[in-house]
């Protein structure tokens, strides 16, 4: 068996053994581990359906070589080549979509987001190309099955445009798309503000963020440690003499919450558990907003105009993406939302990164 049908055999395996688990009550009953054990497996679905046409190529092929070794009658060895030969032509692109499918997803990629659009180096015209900026995004998000955005905040600039806007947006694979978006946008044109006719070039950065979910809070039972102790104060005799008290600790990050509220210990584990839950949500909460910072930072530079990923250049009707050498002369259809054509670029080179990485580690 080649590398390939062993990697896929075992997505085949964990595809049937999540199958099995989708229909388990007691998995159904778990909302949270259904939800995300029902999101693994349609994304297992599409990659085995194509197991199963490159598994079947496969056997055809070891088949026909087959009879072609052993058949001597030559009419059925000429069907034997032909089929051969056949299925050789298949076989490479079909290996392609299988590497291709075989690359591993980042899981911010099926994140909602939290775009940020500021005006950046150029005055009035920077904030009116941010208004551009964020209406060429909005028309993009319309064009998209089922994605959904909401305004969070704007501040408007004193000639039209914003001098910052921040949205969220929601919908499937939202970041895995988007996320290519964010960077300073520099932008060549003649102001509406120019009396000269003189080309200005201003800039607006941009920020794409994956939003924090409450679901990627995951606390395993082998993850805590249990104290139960004996509840002090108010009560009575029956709270002092039984432990009662409950104290969970979270070891990955040390916080501890504890309850002695109840006098039954199986109701004091579950208020505890609960603080316990909130506690690190919190936690979690502050050390992603903190990271969000330091990644929007990042993520825009310094709002200069050489910093740039991308150029809009208006007299040349042109869009070129600096990071792969990306030129397109449709800068009227792009700026209306037709982003397609570089987004779907960008995934490509993405992709093709990553399949280098992979074999270079093979």
């Amino acid at each position: 068996m080649n590398d390939l049908l062993q990697k896929l055999e075992a997505i085949n395996i964990r595809f049937i053994e999540v199958g099995t688990l989708i229909v388990d009550p007691d998995i159904i009953a778990d909302m949270n581990r259904y939800v995300k054990l029902n999101k693994e497996y349609k994304d297992l679905e599409e990659i085995v359906a194509v197991y199963k046409d490159y598994k079947s190529l496969i056997d055809n092929l070891n088949s026909s070589k087959e009879l072609l070794k052993e058949e001597t009658d030559p009419e059925m060895r000429e069907m034997a080549k032909a089929e051969i030969d056949t299925l050789e032509t298949q076989r490479p692109e079909m290996e392609e979509t299988v590497r291709m499918m075989l690359i591993p997803k980042d899981p911010e990629d099926e994140k909602d987001v939290v775009v940020e659009i500021r005006a950046g180096a150029g005055g009035d015209e920077a904030s009116i190309f941010a208004g551009d900026l964020y209406r060429m995004y909005s028309k993009y998000i319309d064009s998209q099955p089922g994605w959904k955005t909401e305004i969070i905040h704007i501040n408007e600039g004193t000639s039209g445009g914003y001098s910052k806007i921040s949205f969220e947006v929601f919908g499937t694979d939202v970041y895995g798309k988007l996320k290519f978006e964010s960077g300073a946008h520099r932008v060549q044109r003649v102001p509406r503000t120019e009396t000269q006719g003189r080309v200005h070039t201003s800039a607006a950065t941009v920020a794409v963020l994956p939003k924090f979910e409450e679901e990627d809070i995951e606390i395993r039972k082998d993850q805590l440690r249990t104290d139960t102790f004996r509840a002090s104060g108010a009560g009575g005799q029956h709270v002092n003499k039984t432990e009662s008290g409950v104290r969970f600790t979270h070891l990955p990050t040390g916080i501890a919450a504890e309850s002695t509220d109840s006098r039954s210990q199986h109701k004091n584990r579950e208020i505890a558990l609960n603080r316990l839950y909130e506690k690190v949500k919190a936690a979690a909460k502050i050390k992603n907003d903190s990271e969000q910072k330091t990644q929007r930072q990042s993520l825009v530079g310094s709002g200069d105009r050489s910093d740039k990923i991308r150029t809009y250049n208006y007299p040349q009707n042109r869009v070129t993406d600096h990071r792969i050498n990306l030129t397109l002369y449709s800068l009227d259809k792009i700026i209306e939302g037709n982003l397609n054509d570089v987004i779907e670029a960008l995934v490509v080179y993405e992709n093709a990164e990553k399949m280098k990485g992979e074999e270079e580690n093979v």
